[in-house]
C-alpha cells in the first residue's frame, strides 16, 4: 500500500501515513495542487514554516509505463508568490515506488538553523545531522554522498544557493551515473528545500516496487502499443534521440522566435553555432555525445554527454532551453561555454533559464557586453561567492533588472520566460501569461502545431488550453513531456494512455476522464493562486511585448485581457 512520509523538521519527527483514499486519483503536479491546497496558506511566505515541500511520483510512477519516472517538486513558490510544480528526471522517482512512497511532504523548520540529511532504505528512514555537507555544491556533495552511503543511492539535493535562499535556486536529482545533472529548475524550489535545513535526501532501493494492477496484462498490452507509438513518431522516436532537444535551437530560430539578446529579436545568424547538429558534430570527437537515458524506463534517449575539449565530462542533459537562454539570448556563440555555464548552474543549484534571463539583463544594462562569455561566468561565479551583487543575481531576473534600472525585463509573474519569443509563437504566449505556474515552457507549448498559424490570434486561445490541459494531465501521470509531445496529438494513442489506466486504478477511463486529471489540476493551481492575491491583471506578458515589434515577425503580443481571460475558463 502507498503511504506519505511526513518529516517535520521541528520535532525531527518521520511519520508514516497510509494514503486516504480521497488521493488515490492525484498524482505528480496534481497531487502538490491538492495537498498545498488542503494544509497550506496560500498567503504566507514562502521561506517560513507555513510553506511546505513535497515531492512526489507520478499516477504511474513506480509502473511499466516507458518515461513515467518523473519527480515532481512543489510548494509555494519564493520567486512568482504562487504555487509551483517542477519536475525532473533521474533516479529517484522510481525508487520512491520501490519503498511504495507516494509522497514525502517536509513541513516546519528546525530549530537553531541545524541542517539534516533524510535517508531512506527499505528497512530504515532516519534523520541524520548534515554539518559536514554544508557549504558543498552539488558534485562535491554527491561524490561525497556516494562515498558515505553506497554507489547505488539515489540523490535529491540542494547546492550553496538553496541554502542562502536564492530565489533561482533548484532541487537537484543524480542521473542514472549518479551526477546531479537533472534539475526541477523553476520557481526556486530550491530555496524552500534550503528553508527546512533539509540539505539532501538519500534514497536506496533494490528490486522493483510491489505495483499493483487493477488488470495487470490489459496494462501491459497498453504499454507496448504506447511504446511504438513513441517510437514510431518521426520527432520522439528519430530526431531527439539522435540531436537531444538541442535540435530546436534552428527549428525555432527558423520560425522567427528564438529568444536573442534578451528578447531583441527572434532570429540570430549565429544559430547553427549552437544548435544540435553542431554538438553532434563536437562530441563526436570527443566521446560524448547523444542517446543518454536520464532514467529508468526511458525510451526516447533526449539527454546527452558533453565533454570538454580533453575528452573529459563536463555535462550532461545539455537541452534546448539552457542552450537558448544562455546562448542567442546573451550573444554566446560557443557551445562550451554555454556547457561550462551549464555545469555550473548545476552544482550550484539555480535554475539555467532564469540564470540566462538575469545574465542577459546585466548585459542590457551594460555590466558586460552581449557575446562576453567569460563576463557571464563571472557572474555565475559572484552568485557562488555569495558578493553583494552574487546574492542580487540570485533572486532571479526580475529584481536584477529592477535593481540595474532595465526596462526590457522577459518575466511573467515574477518568472523568466522560457525559449520561445511568444511574438514568433502566439500560442506560447497565451500560455505564459495564463498559466497559473508563470512562463513555463512545459505548460502547454504551441511550437510545431500546425493547426494554426504562429504570428495570428486565430485559435490561439483554444489551442493554449487544450495543451495546458494535455500537459496538467501528463505532469499528473509523471511521464515525460518529450515522450508525449507527438503521441498525444494522436487519438490512438490518448486510447493507450486511458487504457493504462484503467489496467491500473479500474473502471472507464475515456478522453473526458482521462484529460479531467488536467482541468481539476489547473483548477486547483487557480484556487490557490486566488486565495494567494493573484487576479487576472497579472496574467500578462511584459509591457514591452506589447509595444515593441519583434523584427523577424514583425508582431507585437496583442492579446487583451478579455482574450485572455477565455483561456483555462475552469
Amino acid at each position: 500500500m502507498l503511504r506519505f512520509l511526513r518529516l517535520k523538521m521541528d520535532t525531527k519527527s518521520i511519520i508514516y501515513e497510509n494514503v486516504k483514499e480521497e488521493y488515490e486519483l492525484f498524482g505528480g503536479r496534481g497531487l502538490i495542487a491538492k495537498i498545498l491546497n488542503d494544509e497550506v496558506n496560500p498567503k504566507c511566505d514562502a521561506l517560513s514554516r507555513e510553506n511546505k515541500l513535497i515531492l512526489c511520483g507520478g499516477l504511474l510512477n513506480g509502473t511499466l509505463a516507458p518515461n513515467c519516472g518523473r519527480l515532481s517538486v512543489g510548494g509555494k513558490s519564493p520567486l512568482t508568490g504562487g504555487i509551483k510544480e517542477a519536475n525532473v528526471g533521474g533516479t529517484a522517482a522510481r525508487i520512491l515506488g520501490k519503498l511504495m512512497l507516494k509522497a514525502i511532504i517536509v513541513e516546519n523548520k528546525p530549530p537553531d538553523n541545524e541542517w539534516f540529511i533524510l535517508r531512506i532504505d527499505a528497512d530504515k528512514t532516519e534523520l541524520l545531522p548534515a554539518g559536514k555537507y554544508v557549504g558543498l555544491n552539488n558534485y562535491a556533495l554527491a561524490e561525497r554522498l556516494r562515498e558515505d552511503f553506497g554507489e547505488q543511492i539515489s540523490i535529491i539535493s540542494i547546492g550553496t544557493a538553496g541554502e542562502r535562499g536564492y530565489r533561482n535556486s533548484t532541487v537537484q536529482v543524480t542521473d542514472m551515473e549518479g551526477r546531479p545533472s537533472r534539475a526541477a529548475g523553476r520557481g526556486g524550489l530550491g530555496a524552500v528545500m534550503g528553508s527546512k535545513g533539509l540539505k539532501a535526501i538519500v534514497l536506496n532501493a533494490t528490486g522493483s516496487a510491489d505495483t499493483e494492477y487493477a488488470d495487470r496484462e490489459k496494462f501491459k498490452a497498453a504499454v507496448k502499443n504506447y511504446t511504438v507509438a513513441i517510437k514510431a513518431d518521426p520527432v520522439s522516436g528519430q530526431v531527439f534521440p539522435a540531436l537531444g532537444t538541442a535540435a530546436l535551437v534552428n527549428m525555432v530560430n527558423a520560425l522567427g522566435a528564438l529568444p536573442t539578446k534578451n528578447y531583441s529579436n527572434g532570429k540570430w545568424d549565429k544559430a547553427e553555432n549552437i544548435g544540435g547538429e553542431k554538438l553532434v558534430e563536437i562530441q563526436s570527437t570527443r566521446g560524448g555525445g547523444t542517446g543518454h537515458i536520464c532514467m529508468p524506463g526511458c525510451v526516447v534517449s533526449c539527454s546527452n554527454i558533453y565533454n570538454d575539449a580533453n575528452g573529459n565530462y563536463l555535462t550532461s542533459g545539455f537541452e534546448y532551453e539552457t542552450i537558448a537562454l544562455n546562448g542567442s539570448n546573451c550573444g554566446i556563440d560557443s557551445l562550451d561555454t554555454i556547457a561550462r555555464i551549464d555545469r555550473l548552474c548545476d552544482d550550484l543549484g539555480i535554475d539555467t533559464i532564469e540564470t540566462g534571463g538575469t545574465i542577459a539583463v546585466c548585459m542590457e544594462a551594460g555590466q558586460i557586453q552581449f557575446g562576453d562569455g567569460e563576463g557571464a561566468i563571472k557572474l555565475i561565479q559572484e552568485m557562488m561567492d555569495g558578493t553583494d551583487f552574487g546574492k542580487v543575481l540570485g533572486q532571479g531576473t526580475e529584481l536584477t533588472g529592477k535593481y540595474l534600472g532595465v526596462s526590457r525585463i522577459p518575466t511573467v509573474k515574477g518568472q523568466n520566460m522560457a525559449a520561445y519569443d511568444p511574438r514568433g509563437l502566439k500560442g506560447t504566449g497565451v500560455t505564459y501569461a495564463t498559466s497559473p505556474m508563470g512562463a513555463d515552457h512545459t505548460a502547454g507549448n504551441t511550437v510545431g502545431n500546425p493547426t494554426v498559424d504562429p504570428y495570428k490570434k486565430e485559435g490561439q486561445v483554444d489551442l493554449s488550453t487544450n495543451l495546458q490541459v494535455a500537459m496538467a494531465t501528463i505532469d499528473s501521470l509523471g511521464i515525460c513531456l518529450m515522450a508525449a509531445l507527438g503521441p498525444m496529438a494522436n487519438p490512438e494513442s490518448i486510447g493507450y494512455l486511458c487504457a493504462m489506466m484503467s489496467g491500473k486504478y479500474g473502471g472507464q477511463w475515456e478522453s473526458d476522464r482521462f484529460f479531467g486529471i488536467g482541468v481539476q489540476t489547473i483548477a486547483l493551481e487557480k484556487a490557490f493562486n486566488n486565495a494567494a492575491g493573484f487576479t487576472t491583471r497579472d496574467n500578462k506578458l511584459p509591457d514591452f511585448m506589447y509595444r515593441e515589434v519583434l523584427p523577424s515577425s514583425g508582431a507585437v503580443f496583442d492579446f487583451t485581457e478579455q482574450e485572455l481571460e477565455m483561456a483555462i475558463p475552469f
